[in-house]
């Protein structure tokens, strides 16, 4: 193993500590989303979000509010291993299929979209938009990808807890353009 690859996992190891102590003192933080989400911002986006598995953040209240506002939501499926992720149109209430990682995706029979906004879960981000997930690479080929044809602004959604000073990355980690929490939107 690779010495930044033993960075990244000391690194994912104490960002999920963190996270895991962070999610019973912050009850209402899915809604504090919906009140720092720049709605002047984006407008009639495609919004790409995620099924929200163990303790992150709960942003289905916000991908709710944004289907009341306008917006198209999408959630990400694996269609095979180490390719891009494949976002399908989703409708609150619609029927999830289990994905791998234990995540919740839409079938394949749901429309599949270009979204122009990605919200990202992650285990912790620094002031400079840097990201550490959770080892795939999914997000990273996604966003280089999306980025290849069109403009694509990639929000990570988090606790403001998981703020680090500093993290490992490597030439493909892609960075964030901003950063929702239960306390502020910043852009990077």
């Amino acid at each position: 193993m690779s010495l930044i690859a033993l960075e990244k996992t000391r690194a994912r190891l104490q960002a999920k500590a963190i996270r895991g102590a962070v999610t019973s003192n912050h009850a209402g933080a899915s809604i504090e989303l919906i009140n720092h989400f720049p709605a002047g911002t984006f407008q009639n986006a495609i919004i790409g979000g995620f099924w929200p598995m163990g303790d992150e953040i709960d942003i289905l209240p916000l991908m709710s509010a944004l289907l009341e506002m306008g917006h198209t939501i999408a959630l990400p499926a694996v269609t095979r291993k180490n390719h891009p992720l494949e976002f399908r149109r989703y409708h609150i209430g619609d029927a999830l299929e289990r994905g791998p990682h234990g995540t919740r995706q839409p079938p394949k029979s749901s429309e599949t979209l270009r979204p122009n906004l990605i919200l990202m879960p992650l285990l912790a981000f620094t002031h400079l938009g840097e990201r550490l997930g959770y080892g795939g690479g999914y997000y990273d080929r996604t966003l280089a990808k999306l980025r290849e044809s069109h403009d694509v602004f990639a929000c990570g959604v988090a606790y403001a807890a998981q703020e680090a000073q500093i993290l490992p990355t490597e030439p493909h980690d892609m960075r964030l353009n901003g950063i929702l929490t239960e306390i502020e939107f910043r852009r990077f």
